[in-house]
């Protein structure tokens, strides 16, 4: 670390996205609300890749967050006058289409900034050439390789990591507009510019990569989607967030004075846990290792994290794919009354007699969701929804065929028989494909305002930079709490949660407040209790980590949303809701924990 520097103060880095379709006034209160030094936004998914294709396919001069146009018509004038840097991902296929877009933004409203953009993240046109040279793409989680999968990628996009960030605003650019990067890059890189960090200063990076991942999803950070409701008193929409990042790492979390919801250690520990697997988080530019942070509360809105600890990043980077998987459609009968599990094999078995079998499918998909009580005190109380699936490569199989002999039912079906919407059509669905391809195969450049391309290099990775399950934990108590008498009661009563995908995996941290209550989760709930307590993850991978500084257990779940959210049959395909699901479930819980 460049000893000059350490000195400085922290870099205030706030964020104003978290996804594509984010609050648009975010940006101008991020402006508005006080000192900021850098303003970020997430603006990419590996959902969302698939939906710039398909408006790339369109218009080729589309492929970038159209929205973050909006948002710099609003700011852009204040932002020059305030010497704010931009930093966003919001560049999506086309960062040198969007950076264009904001130079002319930018001559309309008379306002002098350089715009600089990243590329290299796209290796779609190389992929025939790179399997020809022994790449194999093998799928992250199936193990298949993608020349034995018989498909075809629609795109292919290497996260990329911060250094082309910290080129660009060395460069003397004002904006920086990125492409497929970490989500956490666009804090890591604004953070080694302003401190001068050097490339092998990993505890410090590994602290900026945690900051950002903190940060990516905005007020996720600051009191939303929150599961300890009662602590958030303040129920305006929650201040976007702001990472105040120091020379050595260390940082703190806050949000602008007067803004809603909560700064706290819990809503911190809650986007910590957010979609992560190993505690040992891989980054293109460091290991961060997240079980080793320390997570304080300084002041009513701000938390300080520290002791972060980081490794050399891996050879590889990831790779995100996405191809077109087919047609899909849905339809939703409703169950009311009594016989509902009859009634509901009944249709099932009505409609594919009708259709030809489920075998006339690539895939069909049938979920009885159960809302119904026995003797309901309102109509709502006794109902129950059959929601069926069916996917096919042939849009004519799952389109109007599918929902009109549904809507065949209608008279001749059970008791009751209504659907939740009107016959729909079908539409296209895409599949998620996470691979890993070397390093040297990919070429991070940054194009400056004035057209100048700079190649940058890649920090030398290393072969095995992380154990492939060391932090594992065995699914046997480690310990005997002695819990004393106890009583059935939602779990959620002594432990939050907060759950997410990651592609076709989902996770679900826990986390609790006090060491004796600490002592018994991590006893108590193991891998079998877990999967006894969230029945769908029956037959799947789970593992078990544990964030003992933060008294937290992180679960994933290999394969639960399928091939990723935009062919997940599941009605929560993104698993947002699964932590609470957890809370909700009763199991013998301490007394003596419950009022301490």
């Amino acid at each position: 670390m460049n000893q000059d520097i350490t000195a400085r103060r922290p870099v205030r880095i706030g964020n104003a996205s978290g996804f594509y379709g984010d609050r648009i006034a975010a940006f101008r209160e991020m402006v508005d609300g006080g000192p900021v030094d850098v303003i970020t936004g997430d603006y990419l998914a590996e959902l969302t890749m698939l939906i710039l294709w398909k408006a790339r396919k369109k218009d080729p001069d589309a492929g970038y967050a159209k929205t973050f146009l909006t948002q710099m018509r609003q700011v852009l004038i204040d932002c020059v006058d305030k010497h704010i840097k931009i930093v966003v991902n919001a560049g999506g296929l086309n960062p040198a289409g969007l950076a264009a877009q904001v130079r002319k933004l930018a001559a309309e409203l008379g306002v002098d900034l350089a715009v600089a953009h990243v590329e290299g993240d796209d290796i779609h046109p190389r992929l025939a050439d790179l399997q020809a040279q022994g790449h194999h793409f093998r799928h992250l989680d199936k193990g298949t390789n993608l020349a034995d999968a018989d498909v075809d990628s629609v795109s292919a996009n290497v996260y990329l990591g911060g250094w082309g960030i910290t080129a660009a605003l060395a460069g003397g650019a004002d904006i920086v507009i990125c492409p497929r990067v970490t989500d956490a890059s666009l804090v890591v890189g604004a953070s080694a510019w302003w401190h001068g960090w050097n490339r092998d200063d990993f505890d410090a990076l590994a602290g900026s990569v945690l900051a950002g991942h903190i940060i990516e999803c905005g007020p996720q950070a600051t009191g939303g989607n929150y599961s300890q409701i009662r602590d958030v008193v303040d129920r305006r929409y929650p201040g976007f967030p702001i990472a105040e990042v120091a020379h050595d790492g260390s940082f703190v979390i806050t949000k602008h004075p007067g803004t809603g919801g909560l700064v706290s250690v819990g809503t911190v520990t809650a986007q910590l846990l957010y979609e992560v697997d190993h505690p040992q988080y891989l980054n293109p530019d460091v290991v961060a290792h997240f079980d080793t942070a320390i997570v304080e509360q300084e002041d009513t809105t701000r938390v300080r994290v520290s002791n972060v600890k980081g490794s050399p990043p891996p050879a590889t980077l990831k790779v995100a794919m996405n191809y077109v998987g087919g047609f899909r459609n849905t339809m939703t009968m409703v169950l009311t009354g009594l016989d509902i599990e009859e009634k509901a094999n009944w249709a099932t078995d009505e409609l594919f007699e009708i259709l030809g079998g489920r075998d006339a499918f690539d895939d069909a998909d049938v979920q009885l969701l159960r809302f119904d009580s026995a003797d309901p005190a309102t109509t709502a109380q006794s109902t129950a929804h059959l929601r069926i699936t069916v996917k096919d490569r042939d849009r004519s199989k799952v389109d109007r065929a599918f929902s009109g002999a549904v809507m065949e039912l209608a008279l001749g079906g059970y008791a009751g028989f209504h659907t939740t919407t009107p016959p729909s059509s079908a539409t296209e669905f895409g599949v998620y494909w996470p691979a890993l391809v070397p390093a040297t195969e990919v070429v991070h450049v940054v194009v400056h305002d004035d057209d100048s391309r700079e190649t940058i290099p890649h920090t030398p990775g290393v072969p095995e930079a992380r154990s492939t399950d060391s932090a594992a934990v065995p699914s046997t108590p480690v310990a005997d709490s002695n819990p004393g008498p106890t009583t059935r009661r939602p779990l959620g009563d002594v432990v939050a949660a907060r759950s997410g995908d990651k592609g076709g995996k989902a996770n679900v941290g826990v986390w609790t407040d006090t060491e004796d209550r600490w002592a018994w989760l991590q006893a108590h709930l193991t891998v079998e209790n877990f999967a006894e307590l969230v029945p769908e993850a029956s037959g799947l991978r789970v593992r078990r980590y544990e964030f003992p500084n933060l008294r937290a257990l992180n679960f994933v779940i290999d394969g639960f949303l399928g091939d990723g959210v935009a062919s997940s049959t599941r009605p929560d395909a993104q698993a947002k809701g699964l932590g609470e699901y957890l809370r909700a479930r009763h199991i013998p819980v301490p007394d003596a924990l419950v009022n301490p």
